[in-house]
């Protein structure tokens, strides 16, 4: 197959992109055909999403063998191609991967959006999904597409644990690529452990929790601006790998009775709330599965669902 591949954490880096460059290894080694087109910076949580009103550009990168970023190149390695950085979203990508910067290469069979750095189980990680977000454009554009998300239970991403999880990504791909339904629309998202032990445990079906963010804001107040975005990621990261985080306090300043003043907030959702959500709904959801230590594979449609029993005309 022709693969394109996307993702919402930029590339190759150990800090936030550790996974696409030993899966797209994985796939080429099985003989697919390989594109890969990622946003020239992280881009998580993001969503669907395009940035209107700015000039996209693309550039050549061909990625080390270390998985930090490499330097742009004007001499491709011989007997390579190039991947494509973007200084934009993840949905871009996959518009510019399908429509414009592959054109001398065969048409692409498959989208793989990830695979990304942590699950996307639940509604409220998939509705924000940068990963989920590309997938979507594929599939509302015509395209098979499936969004892959590693889920994490530690931060060390040992070697063998990555390998692991990306043979048995290539499998399900595969698996999907020949036995799924792919009707007008539908899309698949995959949740991986991230464990030595993956491809022994279960491949199920399953659901998508419709959770909520109860009784918190996914915003916290900060005495000023945030100045090292990086660090702060780092420390989500950890609380999400923890199966329920770090609650920290409130950090609200009694303002000295100055109503007016600047207000800084930093992004600091409470995973606590979405583990917590998992546990209580109990099997048969995506976020159950992964916490069982089985890969999860949904079912999507890219539409906004209907509720039944409105119609007519509303008398004000």
């Amino acid at each position: 197959m022709h693969i394109l591949v996307t993702n919402d954490d930029g590339p190759p880096c150990k800090q936030s992109s550790p996974y696409v460059l030993p899966f797209v290894r994985t796939l080429e080694a099985a003989g697919h055909t390989v594109s890969v087109i990622l946003p020239s910076t992280q881009r998580s949580w993001i969503g669907k999403a395009h940035l209107v009103g700015q000039d996209v550009s693309a550039h050549y990168y061909w990625p080390d063998k270390h998985h930090d970023a490499a330097p742009q190149s004007d001499s491709p390695p011989e007997d390579s191609h190039p991947w494509v950085l973007v200084n934009s979203t993840p949905a871009s990508c996959s518009q510019l991967g399908l429509n414009h910067v592959f054109k001398s290469r065969p048409k692409v069979d498959l989208v793989v959006s990830g695979p990304n750095y942590g699950r996307n189980t639940t509604a409220v990680f998939a509705l924000s999904s940068g990963t989920l977000g590309a997938a979507l454009e594929a599939a509302v554009s015509g395209y098979r597409a499936i969004a892959l998300s590693f889920a994490f239970f530690d931060r060390e991403n040992k070697p063998e644990a990555v390998s692991a999880s990306c043979r048995q990504s290539l499998r399900v791909i595969e698996w999907l690529a020949e036995n799924g339904q792919w009707d007008a629309g539908r899309l698949f998202t995959v949740n991986v452990p991230l464990k030595e032990e993956v491809e022994t445990q279960k491949v199920v079906w399953t659901k998508v929790l419709q959770n909520a963010w109860t009784g918190s804001s996914c915003f916290e107040e900060t005495p000023g601006v945030v100045e090292d975005p990086q660090t702060e990621e780092a420390e989500l990261r950890k609380q999400e790998s923890k199966e329920g985080g770090v609650e920290k306090g409130s950090s609200e300043d009694d303002r000295d009775g100055d109503l007016w003043k600047p207000h800084h907030f930093k992004w600091a959702p409470k995973f606590k709330d979405v583990f917590q959500s998992v546990q209580d709904a109990g099997p048969g959801s995506d976020g159950w599965a992964v916490k069982e230590g089985q890969t999860s594979i949904t079912a999507l449609r890219a539409n906004f669902e209907h509720i039944n029993g409105f119609s007519g005309e509303v008398k004000l």
